[in-house]
Parts: structure tokens; C-alpha cells; sequence
């Protein structure tokens, strides 16, 4: 194995340019951290996840997925029923808003067990993911002799840690506008749209891809 500082910053300046955007994955982040709910769960869960879908990207497994058009469909429809699910669940919120108070922070959310389920399945059942982490970053990465390889997941990699850690703990300074109802009514509203809008994309997607 041979570490390269070159070859780290540009797995590192790649996976930001993927990874920073809205999303469900982002999303689900923020509320999470906005409302103080297993802040540093969620951020390790959604980091160690994408180092694992980067990982399997660097050894081929985009050239699998790509080349499975029965396991790509299956992937794209659990993807769209979950997040389809997720997306109206988001919107039933905005009619009864939690409010986040000192004594209970996000009192109302999920606990640990079904935050980890949902953002597995936000990891794992999201297309999107694939495409950011195992075929794009993978097949960037594995452009790279076999022995500067790990120095391009490891700067993707971080790249994740960096940004799901600093979204989760940055939304708590977010904290005090979500004292009111009506700013939980416009997060969960909007969170809902993303939802919907990416369920719809994937549908799309889904339909497409129908094996032959």
C-alpha cells in the first residue's frame, strides 16, 4: 500500500462535490440534528455507509450493479416505496408539529433502533447513493494503481465524516428557530417535497430499468 497526499485530497475534494447536496440522506441528517436526536449515531451510521458503498465502488461492485439490470430495479423500487413512505409521513407532520424545548430536545422523533433502520435504508435502498459513492467515486478511484487506491478512499471517506458530522452537529445552532411550530410545519414541509420529488425521480428510474 502506498499513501498518496495527492491522490487523499483528490478523493477527498471529490466526495464533497458529490456529497454536498439536498437530498433525502442530507435531509434526514439535518432534522436530526436540528432536533438533538442521536447526533453523533447518526452522523458515524451515514459515514461508515458511504465508506463501505466508496470501498465497494474501488473493487468493482458499480461494473456489478450496473451490469444487474433485475438487482438494479429492485433496489430503485424499495428506494421509491420507502422514500414515498418517508415523504408523506414528513407532511402528516406539518399537521401536528413537535416543538423542541430544552427539557425534551426532539422528544417526538424516532428512537435509536428506527433511526438507524432509516438511515440504512436511506443508505442502502437510495439509487442516488449508489450513483454518488460506488459508480462515480468508485470508478474515479479505481482509475488508480491497486496500491494508491486506499489513499483515494480514505480522502472520500473523509470527505463523509466531514461533512454528515459537521451537518448534524451544525444544525443544533439551528436549535432555538425551532422553538416555534411553524418552522418544524416549513422543515417538514420542504423535507416532504424532497422526499416526494426524489420518490417520483426513482419511479421514473424504476420503470426504465424493467428487466427485459
Amino acid at each position: 500500500m502506498q499513501l498518496s497526499s495527492s491522490i487523499y485530497f483528490e478523493g477527498l475534494s471529490v466526495g464533497l462535490g458529490l456529497i454536498i447536496a439536498i437530498g433525502a440522506q442530507n435531509a434526514f441528517v439535518l432534522k436530526q440534528g436540528i432536533g438533538r436526536r442521536f447526533v453523533f449515531v447518526t452522523a458515524l451510521v451515514c459515514t461508515l455507509i458511504d465508506a463501505m458503498l466508496i470501498l465497494g465502488g474501488v473493487l468493482g461492485l458499480g461494473a456489478i450493479i450496473n451490469g444487474n439490470s433485475a438487482l438494479l430495479f429492485a433496489v430503485t423500487a424499495a428506494g421509491t416505496l420507502f422514500l414515498m413512505w418517508f415523504g408523506l409521513k414528513s407532511f402528516a407532520a406539518v399537521i401536528n408539529p413537535r416543538v423542541l424545548t430544552d427539557e425534551t430536545g426532539g422528544a417526538e422523533g424516532l428512537g435509536l433502533r428506527s433511526t438507524v433502520l432509516s438511515l440504512l435504508a436511506l443508505g442502502f435502498l437510495n439509487p442516488h447513493v449508489y450513483l454518488d459513492t460506488v459508480i462515480m467515486l468508485g470508478g474515479i478511484g479505481a482509475r488508480h494503481p491497486a496500491a494508491q487506491r486506499p489513499s483515494f478512499i480514505l480522502g472520500a471517506a473523509s470527505a463523509s465524516a466531514i461533512w454528515f458530522f459537521g451537518l448534524a452537529y451544525g444544525a443544533g445552532f439551528l436549535a432555538p428557530l425551532f422553538r416555534k411550530k411553524i418552522t418544524w410545519r416549513i422543515l417538514d414541509f420542504a423535507i416532504g417535497c424532497v422526499m416526494l420529488f426524489i420518490s417520483i425521480s426513482l419511479a421514473v428510474f424504476a420503470v426504465r430499468s424493467w428487466p427485459s
